[in-house]
Parts: C-alpha cells; sequence; structure tokens
C-alpha cells in the first residue's frame, strides 16, 4: 500500500511520558514527510499546545496539518490558514458553565492564547499551561468573562470520579454537545459531530486521499473514530483496551518508540 497521509494523537502517543518527541521518531516522521506523505497532528489541545510538536518533527516546513481541540479547529501547519473551525454558541457556553457548577469538575477555557479558570488551585491548571506552554488569567467567573469564540469546554476531575461523572453529565446537551474523555483527569465539550475522524475525512477530501492511503496513531478513546477511519489503524502499546480491540496494529508505546517501529515496518524507505 502506498500511504499519503500520517495522522498523529499527540499525549501518548508522538509524546512520550517526559513530553517529548523522541529523535527516532522525529527522524522517522522527517525522512516520511521527504518522500511526500503529509503529517497531520491531531489533539484536544488549543492549537497553540501542537506548535512545540509541530517544530520537533519539522510539520511547518512541509504542509502539514494541525487539527487542534479534537477537530473543533483545523489549520495548515505551513500558511496557518484556518482550514475549518467549528465553536459553541455563545448563549450554550455560558448556559453549560453554569450548569458545569452542579458537579464535581472544574472548568478551564481558552481564547486561543492563553487559559482562563476561577481558582489558581484548579485540579491539573498548572498541567494544562505547561503542557501547552500558554498562561492562565483567573476570573471570578467564567460564564461572565466569556466575551470570546469557544471551541471546546475542558474540565478536570478527580480521576476516580470521571466516569460517573462522564455518564451523566451530558445528558441534557447530548443533542447538541459531545462530552468526551481525553484523558484520565479530562472530560471536554464540543459541538456535536466534532471528533478527530471527521476532521481526518475533511482533511482528506481537501488533499484528495483516500481513507485506505491513511496511517493513523492513537492512544485513548478520543482516538477512535480517528483509528477506524484509517486504511491502518495503530494503537500504542500503552493504548486503553478499545482502542487495541479496533486497531488494525498495535505497536510498542510511546515510551519505546512505538510510531517509529511501526512506520519502519510500513514504509520501505525507512527500513
Amino acid at each position: 500500500m502506498s500511504y499519503k497521509l500520517i495522522a498523529l494523537d499527540l499525549d501518548g502517543t508522538l509524546c512520550n511520558d517526559e513530553k517529548a518527541v523522541t529523535p527516532r521518531t522525529a527522524a522517522a516522521l522527517k525522512q516520511a514527510q521527504k518522500h511526500g506523505i503529509r503529517v497531520a497532528l491531531a489533539s484536544a489541545r488549543p492549537l497553540h499546545g501542537l506548535f512545540r510538536e509541530m517544530h520537533a518533527i519539522d510539520c511547518d516546513k512541509h504542509h502539514g496539518i494541525l487539527i487542534a481541540y479534537n477537530g473543533g479547529k483545523i489549520v495548515d501547519a505551513s500558511t496557518k490558514e484556518i482550514l475549518s473551525q467549528t465553536i459553541i454558541p455563545h448563549d450554550l457556553a455560558v448556559e453549560v458553565l453554569h450548569y458545569l457548577k452542579d458537579f464535581p469538575v472544574s472548568p478551564i477555557i481558552d481564547d486561543g492564547e492563553q487559559f482562563y479558570a476561577e481558582s489558581e488551585d484548579t485540579y491539573k491548571l498548572d498541567h494544562e499551561c505547561s503542557n501547552n506552554a500558554m498562561d492562565c488569567t483567573i476570573v471570578p467567573s467564567l460564564a461572565d468573562a466569556l466575551d470570546f469564540d469557544l471551541v471546546k469546554i475542558l474540565t478536570s476531575v478527580q480521576p476516580e470520579q470521571l466516569y460517573d461523572v462522564l455518564s451523566v453529565i451530558g445528558k441534557p446537551y447530548e443533542d447538541r454537545l459531545e462530552f468526551v474523555r481525553t484523558a484520565p483527569f479530562y472530560i471536554e465539550a464540543m459541538p456535536k459531530n466534532i471528533h478527530k475522524a471527521a476532521s481526518l475525512q475533511l482533511v482528506c477530501e481537501k488533499l484528495g486521499i483516500r481513507p485506505e492511503e491513511v496511517i493513523a496513531f492513537g492512544d485513548a478513546e478520543n482516538d477512535l473514530e480517528m483509528i477506524q477511519f484509517a486504511g491502518h489503524g495503530v494503537a500504542m502499546g500503552n493504548a486503553c483496551d478499545a482502542l487495541k480491540d479496533a486497531a488494525d496494529e498495535v505497536t510498542l508505546s510511546n515510551n519505546d518508540d512505538g510510531i517509529a517501529h511501526s512506520l519502519e515496518h510500513l514504509l520501505d524507505f525507512l527500513s
């Protein structure tokens, strides 16, 4: 099979547990791009949070694609042209921010440049700022402070409470929003039908690439549709069981160059 696009989740997939792209994995992806294969970075992170990995693999030098907010915003890495963006309507976003006060979750929102939270002690706030290289402004009320377009609402939650919360939190909005687990401590609210697979399909249509010409790598539940969409879906060795069950291949973990290991078998010029 001749592949034309490699789609990569970031946390737990492209990045190891130290939040770095290893030299072997970076080299494999740079070589793939030199051979004309496009790379799409697909993450729940804000757009700004993709830039570090974009530079690490030279994605910006080869018209790679940045799929941020789980697909809520899609950008050409070289030109920064916005290919697609879907926002939560303002009134709905304000309503949901008030509604979330009934749950043991801590909302964190962003305007593309910085985060906003209601307390410096917000669970995982430091982690999110560090992971995305973004600062945070503390405000008395996120709902009152919302004067910008919102692509998603991130909430942090204690891992032991996450699945109980996830089972009920989205029910009043199930016709308008998706509430998705994106990490053991994150639940994110996004516009309906926004996910990585839908975004990848849009990218493929724009680039004239067929699904069977796509390799996709992931580790979490929000990567499932993307793995199923791709002609060759790869679950990392550290992936959740649902992803491993759905994947065409299970590779090594994100700490063991799983992406490079797989690509070296799939792409002849890397062997």
